[in-house]
């Protein structure tokens, strides 16, 4: 099982992405438990999943999560 992260800025506006990459992992056999968080959550536990991906509207944060989060590949 994947584990994805979804950072934006509330937590609230990937709420849809959530639902739609669930829905495709689901279609295509993917075992995977995605979730979204505001940037303070989401620091908590970084390092506690196998990707990030970080919305366009902290893009500036990008090289802070990859510097906290330790192997875990990040993305914008």
């Amino acid at each position: 099982m994947k584990n994805i992260l979804l950072v934006c800025n509330a937590g609230m506006s990937t709420s849809m992405l959530v639902k739609k990459m669930q829905l495709s992992a689901e279609e295509r056999s993917i075992e995977a438990h995605i979730e979204a968080k505001s940037l303070t959550e989401a620091k908590k536990n970084l390092q506690e999943v196998d990707v990030i991906l970080i919305g366009p509207q902290i893009r500036y944060e990008l090289e802070n999560v990859k510097s906290l989060s330790g192997d875990v590949p990040v993305a914008a």
